[in-house]
């Protein structure tokens, strides 16, 4: 299987074109699953491949990812007669483009592998069922401009949205139907079960743009589930450090919060990094929060401009601190800035299995853009 995705690599982008082609071509009705522009989906096919195969002889983990890829998939209709569908024209694609590395025992393990994956997916979407629905509608309750591109969107729910601190859930807007993309809840869970966004409008951004500059109160959007790991371990005490970066600071506030609120005596030293002073987005909530809590230590660092304070990259800055051995550490922000902030923080004695980051624009499909061990910066 990593032999034939590894030949197929060059050519990646050619072949989830010919993918969705021939799955379109034969299966027809699948098409309405998907939204028109499928420029984002197939980035995400090739990258939910690449995890598949990065899992395959680590049973636990390809079947924690596989359980939150079927339970995900609720929201876009998938049904179990669908899966058969997609491995068919999956294998087909494979065949054309992996060229020599295809043979019959590939075709046998990805036969046998896709296979186990649908099984986990359509169990978990089975069980999954039972007790929580595909999608929650949700209306705009408020729409703040908060400058920069940045909008603050706080939404209600039509039924009580489960989430933990620290997680994201994936949006879908009127603008672009089956256009799903993912953002974190700037808060721990609230009684009123609103939830609040940040959303940075990305240049030519199909649902980023339709929400910091056309939504507005009464408009209803759909929620997908919550995901991700970057959550409080109620049962730990350890001190903590926390890593924002641009919008990534929501989830961040999010955790500070919950720490706030849970009782356990700890020290939270959170770093908030951007380009410019203007760009250090959230840092004013963060400060108000450190003259709440005296455990709470909040410093900022910027890259591009010289300013009273801490210059330099949020990896080049946390290089000057430390050591934390005994630290748990959540980071948020863009890809590039979560490696290179977690190989500062590994270099600064915290072990890589308490180093936890989802990105906020890197969901469960996209998660292969981020090593399983935080080694070496990626380059940009």
């Amino acid at each position: 299987m990593r032999a034939s995705v590894a030949a197929v690599g060059p050519q990646a982008a050619d072949m989830t074109v010919y993918f969705y082609a021939i799955l379109f071509a034969r299966y027809p009705d699948v098409r309405g699953l998907f939204p028109d522009n499928l420029d984002v989906q197939r980035d995400r096919l090739l990258r939910g491949l690449l995890r598949i195969v990065d899992f395959v002889d680590d049973p636990e983990n390809l079947i924690r990812f596989c359980s939150r890829l079927g339970r995900d998939h609720r929201k876009f209709g998938a049904l179990d007669g669908h899966y058969p569908a997609v491995g068919e024209c999956l294998l087909a694609s494979l065949a054309r483009y992996a060229g020599p590395a295809w043979s019959p025992e590939s075709a046998s393990a990805w036969l046998h592998g896709y296979g186990v994956v649908a099984q986990v997916m359509t169990h978990a979407a089975a069980e999954d069922a039972r007790t929580a629905p595909a999608l929650w509608e949700a209306e705009i309750v408020d729409h703040v401009q908060r400058g920069h591109g940045i909008a603050e969107i706080t939404v209600r729910p039509d039924a009580l949205y489960p989430y933990a601190a620290g997680q994201y859930a994936s949006v879908e807007t009127p603008w672009q139907p089956k256009a799903w993309r993912y953002y974190s809840p700037a808060h721990a869970p609230r009684a009123d079960n609103t939830l609040t966004f940040h959303v940075r409008a990305v240049a030519q951004g199909q649902v980023s743009q339709g929400l910091v500059h056309i939504a507005k109160p009464g408009d209803v959007i759909r929620l997908g589930p919550a995901q991700g790991d970057m959550t409080l371990d109620p049962g730990s005490d350890r001190d903590l450090v926390c890593v924002a970066g641009g919008t990534g600071t929501a989830p961040i506030k999010a955790l500070v919060e919950e720490a706030a609120r849970s009782g356990i005596e700890r020290y939270v030293d959170v770093f908030v990094g951007a380009r410019t002073a203007e760009e250090l987005y959230g840092l004013d909530d963060m400060l108000r929060m450190s003259q709440q809590h005296h455990w709470l230590s909040v410093r900022a660092a910027v890259s591009h401009e010289r300013i009273a304070g801490l210059e330099g990259t949020l990896a080049q800055v946390l290089n000057e601190f430390g050591p934390w051995p005994w630290h748990e550490a959540f980071v948020s922000g863009p890809v590039a800035m979560v490696t290179q902030a977690g190989a500062a923080l590994a270099r600064q004695g915290i072990p890589q299995e308490r180093i936890h980051f989802d990105p906020f624009d890197v969901p469960v499909l996209e998660a292969a853009l981020l090593p399983r061990q935080l080694q070496e910066p990626l380059e940009e």
